[in-house]
Parts: structure tokens; sequence; C-alpha cells
């Protein structure tokens, strides 16, 4: 028998709380509640780093971040890194990614310059939608050129001072010639909606899986951009939304003077909440589509389907928007959906046991029948996929630059290069509102955590291995 299919289906910045079978009221995603139904939902599934580059590389060798070495932004991916894409070559894989990678900085280099494989048959790579001469760009010309000027949403900050210093003249057409704000409210997508970022990762994927139809087993990655801000979306995916009847966050009396300073009035929290959720609505609408075709190409049997994201949002939490510090729920806990027809037993199970990101390659090589190297840091989930017994991680851990964060089932626990540490009970504060590291009644918790820590990176470490005693 073909060992079988792996479709990964990425998203960026998406929240664990952000689907309908996740229990929020608000959103809209029936394709994937249906795909929940027929696999496994992981409802603590943790990644490892706070921002994009190093969550991704992260999930895609099965390594902590500091044994990688990229603990924070703007680090290129070395090329020599064994990916799940080169492992998977060994047993006549072929692979592709489409749509964002983001294992260089995108900010500061051309576009239209080759870029590097990191073990890819199939890489059309486009970080942002539309801003850069890029996969996306160069698909668009080709399909409807007129719809060009319509795709950026905004020059990048950082891109603006690359250009500005350099001299570079841009050659995209931007909603504006200033650097682009991201958490404005949401802004209908001004072109043919057939021809946004997400159409261009969904219709790349959908032509790929044709032409594999029936062929060697396949890798094949769909990077969404989406619902990562700025909020730009379909009109149609608006309207599926009344901003007006979305729930709004809690807050601690003590924040409610800065709400106002913050970008989080009621107006501007509804207004965040309606572009992020029609962005994910638009995201579901193209995962129908392309599980339908798995089941037009007769594929769905034999194709394992993963559907993670990178990290979440903040979306108004803690009066902040985006990503990072330190690395709470709303930031470090995103959606994790498996189904195999073939190799899932009793699908439709919500799984509550914690799993990191670095879990996913030994869980892939197992399910392929492939050995699992040592050096992989990560722990294979495959027997939750087959209801046997299996007890789950125990505790995710999280890594940056200067800071390293370790959650349990029921605390958070942070500690800084300084030696100044924060603890947080999710149990009597699932908002993580209240530092309770200081508070004498959590002393021996606090100990706890600080074994448990130093028990997982020695658990890790991954020395070079010897070849005789001396």
């Amino acid at each position: 028998m073909q060992r079988p299919n792996i479709l990964i289906l990425y998203t960026d910045q998406h929240r664990w709380d952000a689907l309908g079978v996740s229990g929020n009221p608000d959103i809209q995603t029936p394709h994937l509640d249906q795909l929940a139904a027929q696999g496994i939902h992981f409802n603590h599934y943790f990644v490892q780093h706070p921002l994009c580059m190093p969550s991704r590389v992260s999930l895609l060798t099965g390594l902590y971040p500091t044994t990688l070495g990229i603990t924070e932004m703007g680090v290129p991916v070395p090329e020599g890194f064994m990916t799940l894409p080169q492992l998977l070559h060994t047993v006549g894989y072929t692979t592709a990614h489409i749509g964002k990678l983001h294992f260089l900085p995108h900010a500061n280099r051309d576009h239209r310059t080759p870029h590097p494989s990191y073990g890819f048959d199939t890489l059309e790579v486009s970080d942002e939608p539309g801003v850069y001469e890029d996969a996306y760009r160069a698909w668009v010309r080709r399909v409807a050129p007129e719809q060009l000027d319509h795709l950026s949403v905004g020059l990048p900050p950082a891109t603006y001072t690359w250009y500005t210093t350099m001299g570079i003249q841009d050659m995209v057409n931007h909603l504006s010639e200033e650097p682009r704000f991201d958490f404005g409210p949401p802004q209908p997508f001004p072109g043919d909606e057939r021809y946004t970022h997400s159409a261009f990762v969904a219709e790349q994927t959908l032509a790929f899986l044709s032409r594999h139809q029936q062929r060697e087993p396949f890798l094949c990655i769909a990077s969404f951009f989406a619902p990562h801000a700025p909020w730009v979306v379909p009109q149609r995916y608006l309207d599926l939304y009344d901003p007006t009847t979305l729930t709004l966050p809690p807050y601690p009396a003590e924040l409610e003077p800065n709400r106002v300073a913050a970008n989080c009035s009621e107006d501007n929290l509804r207004a965040a909440r309606h572009g992020y959720y029609a962005m994910i609505s638009e995201v579901d609408a193209y995962v129908g589509r392309i599980l339908a075709h798995l089941d037009q190409l007769e594929l769905t049997e034999n194709t394992i389907v993963f559907f993670l994201s990178d990290h979440g949002e903040w979306l108004g939490d803690h009066l902040r928007y985006g990503k990072g510090y330190p690395g709470d729920d709303a930031v470090s806990r995103v959606p994790l959906i498996v189904r195999w027809p073939a190799g899932v037993v009793a699908p439709g199970r919500t799984i509550t046991q914690i799993v990191e990101a670095v879990d996913v390659v030994p869980t892939l090589l197992e399910c392929v029948g492939m050995q699992i190297p040592p050096r992989l840091q990560g722990q294979s989930f495959a027997q939750a996929l087959t209801n046997e017994a299996w007890v789950g991680r125990g505790a995710a851990l999280m890594e940056y630059t200067g800071w390293k964060a370790f959650r349990t089932p029921r605390y958070r626990y942070l500690i800084h290069a300084g030696g100044h540490e924060k603890l947080w009970d999710l149990q009597h504060d699932p908002g993580e509102y209240v530092d309770v590291a200081n508070d004498t009644t959590y002393r021996d918790v606090l100990a706890e955590q600080r074994r448990l820590l130093l028990q997982r990176l020695i658990e890790i470490e991954r020395p070079l291995p010897r070849t005789w005693p001396y």
C-alpha cells in the first residue's frame, strides 16, 4: 500500500478559540468544524515561539528555537537544516510549499530572486499579500493582470525603511505611500475576490493536487497569510457578521481607564473581531474547496490532513493586538485538527492533553512508517490518532531570547535571563492578568514549575553523538 499523502493547511496568527469547534459562538467556520468532526481536535496545542519565523522553522524541523539558534525574528534560516520535506524525500515523497514560508526576512530582499528550496520540490513563496514582486503577483499577472493594482495590503513599515535607506524605487502600487498600520478597521478587498492571497494559495494547492493524483506520495503545505492583520478581506465575508453582536473580552477593572488610549474601545474591538473573523471565514471556504477536491481526486482516504497555525493574536486581550511576550494562551495556543480516514480511530474526539508544534514532524514520520531521528526533540502523538493509551506532553515550552515560558494544564510559568519570575494560575485567572509569583501561597507551586522547566531543558539536550569511548 502506498504511504499516505500529507496535506498541511497552515494559517498565520490564528488564536485557538477562533473556531466554531472551540466553542466560539460568533465565528462561522463550517468546513473546519466538519474537518474536526471527521478527525481529531487537539484543543491544547502550543507553539514554541510567539512570532512567525522561529515558530515556523521549529515546526518544520521538530526542534526547539534554542537548539536551532533562532530565538527572534530576522534570522535567516540556514539552508542546511534538516526539514520535514527533506526527511520525506528519502522515502520517495514529492513536496510542495505554497504561500507564506517566512524562512528569510522579507522586508529587505528582492522577491524576484530565487528562494532557497529548504527541501521543497515546488516552492511558491509569498510572505505578504501583494506587497512584493513574488509568486502571488506572478500568478495574478498570468491569470488576471488587470487585478495587480488591487493586491497590496500596504507597505510594511520595515520595508519602507529599507527602501528609503537604500534608495530603492518600489515597483508595487499600495493602498497608501506611507507605511501601513495593521490594526485599524477591516477593509473590503478592492479587487475581484477570486484573486486574494488566500485564493492564490488555494488555487495553486488545487493545481498541485491535480498534478499528483495517483502518483508518488506527496507533502503539500498550503500556507495562508490570513487571519494576520491588516484585515483586508472580500466584502461577502465581512457581510457574514454583524459587528454589534460580537462578544468582547472582559477586562480587570484597573484596565478599563486605559482602553480608549490602547485602541480597545468597544467599537475598535468589534471592528477588529469583524475583520479577523471574516478572514478566517474566507480561509474556511477555501479549506472546503481543497477538501472537496481531495474527494474528487479520490485521495481523501489516504491523505493525512493537519490544520494548524504559527501563533495566535491578542485581538484586544491585555489591551494589545498582535503577538509576542509573554506568550500567553492568546498567542501560544493555536488550533490543531488532524483528519486521516485510513488512520484515525473514533473520529470526532477532542483531546485536551498538551501537544507542541515540535511534535508534528515525529508524528507524521511515525504515521508514514519512517524511523524518527533521535535528534528530533518532539514526541509523536500518533497513538492519540489510533485511540491508544496516551498521556501527552504534560507541559509546553516557549523560548525567546532572554526568557522562557512553561505551560502546564493549570499554570503558566515564565523566567527571564536576570532571574525575574512570573506565574499565572489559569484555573482562577484564565485571561492571565494576575501574576501570583510573589504570592506566598504559591511558593510550592513556583518551586515545582522551576523543577519541571529545568527537567524539560535537560531532557531536550541534544549533544553531538559519541563514536567511541575516546
